[in-house]
Parts: C-alpha cells; structure tokens; sequence
C-alpha cells in the first residue's frame, strides 16, 4: 500500500480526552475515529489490525474442533424472556422495537439465541459434543464508555458456546479452550495469563479470566512467578489426549493467579515470597462453565443413551477481539509509537524514501516495492513528497515491525538501512539482500 493512496489519517498530538495510551495512538497512528460515545470507525490501519487478530482466534477456535457460525446482531426479546433474562440483564442493554411493535434487542451475548439454534436442530446424544462459535459486533450501553476500544459501547467478539451430555463431557470442552485461548494468546505475540475468576451462583473451579499484563489495566492482579516460565503453546500436547488436557487445567488451577476480585489471601501466603508477582491487567478473554442453566431454562433436551431424555451441559468462552487491538497496544509500545508483534501488524514492512524529489531514490523504492508486492510482502510504502524526519517519524508511530529506508547516498552505493522497529537495531543491507531478508 502507498501511504499516497492510503486514507492515513495520523495526528501529531493526542486528543485532550484520550486517557490512556492505547486509546492515544490508536487516534494518533489513524487506526480508528470516535463516531459516537464509546463507538468507533475503524480505519484501513486498524481495520487491517482486527482482521489479523480476528483469523488467528479463528483459526485457533477450527483446530479445537469448533465450528463457526454466524448470528445476527439484532435478538427477540422473547428469547430473553425465555431464559428469564430480559428483565434481570440491566440498563446496559440497548432495546428496540420495531414498526409492529415488537420488542428486540442488540445482542450483549448470545447464550439464548445459540440454544435456541441447538434446541430446534438436534435430537440425539449422538450429536453431541458440539462446539459452536462466532466472531461478531456485540453492543453494550455502558453508562460511562471509555479507554476508547477498551471500555466502548459497540465491540467485536468471538464467543464460542459447548453442549455436552454430561459434566464430564463440559469439563472436557472446558479444558479444550483452555488450551485453544493459551495457543491464540502465544500467537498473537501477547502473554494473557489465565486467573481464577468469579463463577456466581453455579460455583465450581470452571472459570477463568484471560488477563494482559498492563500498567493501566482495570484489576489488580496477584500471580505466581511459574507463569513466567510457562509454556504457552503446548505444542506436544494433542485435542484429543483428554488426560494431557486434564493435567494442563490442573497445572493451570494450582499455579496461582487472581484478579483482587478473587484474591484469597491464605493461598497467596502459600507462594515464596520471591515468586510472588503484583501488577495490573485487562482482561481479553473469559471461559466459563454454566452447566444446565439456558438449557433447562429454554427446554433444551436430547435423548440419551438409555432413551431417557437429558439436559445438555454448556459453557461459553469469549475472546474481545477488538478490545485485543487496544491490550496489546497497552502491552507493547514505547515513547515513539506502537510497536506490533509481527503476527497482527498491519504490514510487515514499512518502506520509507529520505528524499521523495530524488529520481535515483524514488527509481530504486519504486521498485523494491514492485518486487516486495510481487512476492506477497505486506509493505506499507510512505512515497509522500515529505520530509523524511516526519516520514519515520510515522512509521515508528504506526509501529511495523521492519523499516526500509532509502536515501541518495545508499541508492547510490546500492544499500538500504533495515530497522527492527521493536529492538531499535539498524543494519546496512545492498537492496537485493534486503529483499531476500523477506522474499527468501
């Protein structure tokens, strides 16, 4: 993409109302533009940004054998109503009617709507276990929208939705995303430690919170040095090797971390003091278990094995896939910009011409870019007729992970300079070796 061609939008200083950084140099770096409170316009820039992140919890969700869907935004009420939560759910809930005078909403969740689907569709035990999920715009009426995508109104989900014939059965989903939220996490180039979390009324060790490690996150959080040393990926460990799931749950639920929600002091006590770890987090994912409570609410029954008729147990798992783009923001930048992992950035590469009215230099990028495209390199190409101080300037506030940079006096000895935006590091490379840096 030329920065030429782009709509680009980048602002010299922060808004007066942006409160942390995130929400800076989201505004700063143009990747989104407040249309209303709490709700925003995502630019290319961020735009290309939540799509990165959006494939990868897709991908991660189809290898634990989930199956995508798509549900509408707009819910009836009378769905709501079945499960008893139209009434109990709170102002947060934006409510409509239409010109018929019926009552529907902008789904907040889809627990009843995904119910519904199973309960009108499946018969047998033998359809089960199913995981179902979407990634789609959800919207909460929060009464003081804030942080930009951190706290908005109107954001982008994956909730993932499990029917099993029994405990058993839920617990051994349960530990399928368990494992799938820590290899999406890894992926994304972020460490979102799992904290033992609140289960309301249903109670049991089924629910955990996915928590970055951020200086401005909304909790408190206390956690055990182990986590450090974790092995995020698991990548010996198999989706249907129910036993290796079973002990990776039970390494998680005995290292201890928790939000100062579910803080227990006497546990805490139990941690050497020289791995005892206090800071603060955002939370990007949730999993939880909640047994039969939609699917005996709203009827939902499967014949079992013995021809009995059984209630179908559940759990939800959610992933904020736009609330991500602000979290790892928060995780990962420095004074100058955002600094991207190179998994969701929105270009690997950032080219950048010193002197746009040189015809030698201009020639060379023109068509180091060519090739770059050629071979399918994400390149982000600033061929502004600009300074090249505010040129790199920009790109170190968009944050790619490389930066090209051509000027007179390297075009004419045939070199470019290579930036590692993350670690500063810069190197002389001739332009065909900088090419096979990302071609080879």
């Amino acid at each position: 993409m030329r920065v030429s061609r782009c709509f680009l939008p980048v602002m010299k200083e922060s808004p007066a109302d942006a409160q942390i950084v995130s929400h800076k140099l989201m505004l700063r770096a143009g990747l989104v533009r407040q249309t209303a409170a709490g709700i925003y316009a995502w630019l290319p820039v961020g735009w290309r940004v939540l799509q990165k992140i959006e494939q990868i919890v897709r991908e991660e969700q189809d290898k634990a054998g989930s199956v995508e869907l798509l549900m509408p935004t707009l819910q009836s009420a009378d769905l709501w109503r079945q499960s008893g939560r139209y009434d109990a759910y709170g102002p947060e809930m934006l409510r409509i009617k239409d010109r018929h005078e019926r009552e529907i909403l902008y789904g907040p969740t889809n627990e009843e709507m995904i119910t519904a689907l199973f309960r009108d569709e499946v018969r047998s035990y033998r359809e089960l276990p199913r995981t179902l999920y979407h990634i789609q715009w959800k919207f909460r009426d929060e009464v003081r929208p804030r942080f930009g995508v951190m706290r908005g109104r109107e954001f982008l989900m994956k909730d993932a939705y499990s029917f099993d014939l029994d405990e058993g059965g839920a617990r051994n989903s349960y530990y399928t995303q368990l494992l799938a939220y820590l290899r999406t996490f890894q992926r994304l180039g972020i460490k979102a430690v799992p904290m033992k979390a609140a289960s309301g009324p249903i109670g049991g060790d089924l629910s955990h919170e996915f928590i970055v490690l951020a200086p401005t996150g909304e909790s408190e959080v206390f956690y055990d040095a182990a986590f450090e040393e974790f092995d995020w990926s698991q990548a010996d460990l198999r989706y249907d090797d129910a036993d290796g799931l079973k002990a990776l749950f039970d390494q998680v639920s005995s290292t201890y971390s928790a939000t100062d929600e579910t803080h227990d002091e006497a546990r805490w006590a139990g941690v050497a003091a020289d791995r005892q770890r206090t800071g603060r987090g955002i939370e990007v994912g949730h999993i939880f278990y909640f047994g039969t409570k939609y699917s005996a609410s709203m009827g939902l029954k499967v014949s079992g094995p013995d021809g009995s008729m059984v209630t179908p147990e559940m759990g939800s798992y959610g992933i904020g896939v736009s609330r991500l783009v602000g979290a790892i923001i928060e995780a990962s930048h420095d004074d100058a910009g955002i600094v991207w992992p190179e998994a969701v950035a929105p270009w690997k590469v950032g080219m950048v011409t010193m002197r746009g009215d040189d015809p030698a230099t201009v020639a060379a990028a023109d068509d180091l870019y060519a090739k770059l495209s050629a071979a399918n390199v994400e390149t982000l190409y600033d061929d502004r007729d600009e300074r090249g101080g505010v040129k790199l300037g920009s790109m170190d506030l968009i944050g790619l992970p490389w930066q090209l940079v051509l000027g007179p006096r390297g075009v004419a000895a045939g070199t470019a300079e290579l930036k590692n935006r993350r670690t500063g590091e810069k190197q002389e490379l001739s332009l065909e070796s900088a090419l096979a840096r990302f071609t080879a």
